[in-house]
């Protein structure tokens, strides 16, 4: 059976990654939603404008909404599908674009109703590393101290030599 801690992890994972795939299409066609879609378009106008040294390297809006959609997509994909140390990699990148993000809305003066997913989702993304990073609890380890006689005092008592 599996252990809490991997059906945690694979739980936060898919719905991590499908969320962010969401996200991702989103800023990248109006598929989806055409007026969520135009939501995105307008929002990235405006961050652009309060950061106009981006504009002065040849950033443009287009250019950044779909830059940040595609890694949301891919990382979503990677995060749903791929085992093993990819996850943690898609993990991260998205934790940055998240704290991108978040950086945008508070230097245009967005209300906490307009960004509040993404605190949600960047908690989310870094309780997900924070488990992953934990060691696996091993059995055989566990049973090993319990025969042995110096691990079987009472572990609150200390030792005095």
């Amino acid at each position: 059976m599996a252990s809490p801690r991997t059906i945690t992890i694979i739980s936060l994972s898919m719905a991590l990654g499908i969320f962010f795939i969401f996200m991702g299409t989103i800023k990248l066609t109006p598929r989806l939603s055409k007026d969520a879609y135009n939501e995105m378009r307008r929002a990235y106008k405006s961050y652009m404008k309060a950061l106009p040294g981006l504009k002065k390297i040849g950033m443009s809006s287009v250019i950044m909404r779909k830059t940040i959609g595609s890694l949301e997509l891919a990382c979503g994909i990677v995060l749903t599908l791929v085992p093993g140390r990819p996850r943690d990699v898609a993990n991260f990148i998205l934790l940055l674009l998240v704290l991108i993000v978040l950086f945008f809305h508070q230097l245009v003066g967005d209300p906490l109703k307009r960004y509040a997913h993404a605190l949600v989702f960047g908690i989310l993304l870094t309780c997900r590393l924070l488990v992953t990073r934990q060691p696996e609890e091993d059995n055989h380890e566990k049973k090993k101290l319990e025969g042995n006689p110096a691990h079987s005092q009472d572990p609150n008592k200390i030792k005095m030599a």
